[in-house]
């Protein structure tokens, strides 16, 4: 078994712990942002898909303005009363650079998986989720362990979501999805980042062709490659919209009733499986590390 393989099956637990954590007020679950604060997310790939999930979530429940950034686009000019950073690594550059410069002047909680970290060091807060690291390159656990906590400090069930991953978990995926030669992720809202990705592990893990959109600019051009051979998959509400327009193509289209969250795991399982199928290994994808370290930015 591979590592992203066991990390993708650990995250019923691990979102649970999460959930407890919020619940009881744990120590060292503090910084997180208040009703009423403007709010930055911030991350790098996979993390900044997960911010961009969030903040449309907390943003959506009016709980104030919430923006998402990729670290290295972060706006300094830009006033906001908190920055929320997930990194699982807490060494990237972007993060760090970002978080020494608003040093003293932004509070900042950090979400990340290791307790040395010099992240830890820079922000007013952290939140350590030692017990949703990964040793796989590829992100899976982490993420949305990061993401369930922020979830369930918005004050959503967590549980239902953990007994759905269950199922996902060890449902059969269909045998032709292994097959096909592209997919494009679709979302609304917060799904747009579950639909990002959703694209990225795809891309990382097997090198296959993938896109990611908001849902209703699909008509806009991309459903133009649509094919027989090909899927398109939607995340969340709305999937009726879009259904026919894509069978019209001869691709196939993929929607679940389950949460996105949820939907994401069987993303996750197909990335892991095409990777072996295709000799490739998902632990170590080519040209990746677990962090990107840079001597410099500009």
């Amino acid at each position: 078994m591979t590592f992203i393989d066991d990390e993708i099956a650990r995250q019923p637990e691990s979102w649970r712990i999460c959930a407890e954590l919020v619940r009881t007020r744990a120590a060292g679950i503090s910084g997180l942002p208040t009703a009423g604060e403007r709010v930055a997310v911030v991350g790098c790939g996979t993390s900044w898909f997960m911010a961009e999930a969030y903040a449309q979530l907390r943003e959506s429940q009016g709980l104030g303005i919430t923006e998402a950034h990729a670290a290295s686009e972060f706006p300094p000019a830009r006033n906001y009363d908190r920055i929320v950073a997930i990194s699982r690594s807490g060494t990237t550059t972007e993060i760090l650079e970002l978080l020494a410069g608003e040093r003293g002047r932004t509070p900042s909680v950090v979400l990340t998986a290791d307790p040395r970290t010099p992240v830890i060091e820079l922000a007013d807060d952290a939140i350590v989720l030692d017990f949703a690291d990964e040793r796989s390159v590829v992100q899976t656990l982490f993420a949305t362990s990061a993401l369930t906590l922020l979830r369930a400090h918005l004050g959503q069930d967590v549980e239902s979501l953990a007994q759905a991953a269950e199922l996902a978990i060890v449902e059969p995926l269909p045998d032709t999805w292994s097959g096909v030669q592209q997919i494009t992720f679709l979302g609304r809202g917060w799904t747009h980042g579950i639909a990002r990705e959703a694209a990225l592990k795809m891309r990382e893990a097997c090198q296959l062709w993938t896109e990611a959109y908001p849902a209703m600019e699909y008509r806009h051009g991309p459903i133009a490659i649509a094919a027989a051979g090909r899927l398109v998959w939607y995340f969340g509400a709305g999937a009726e919209e879009l259904r026919d327009e894509v069978a019209a193509t001869g691709a196939t289209f993929v929607h679940s009733a389950d949460d996105p969250q949820v939907d994401l795991i069987r993303v996750q399982r197909l990335a892991a499986a095409m990777a072996v199928e295709r000799g490739l290994d998902p632990d170590n994808p080519q040209a990746l590390t677990r962090s990107v370290v840079l001597a410099s930015v500009s």
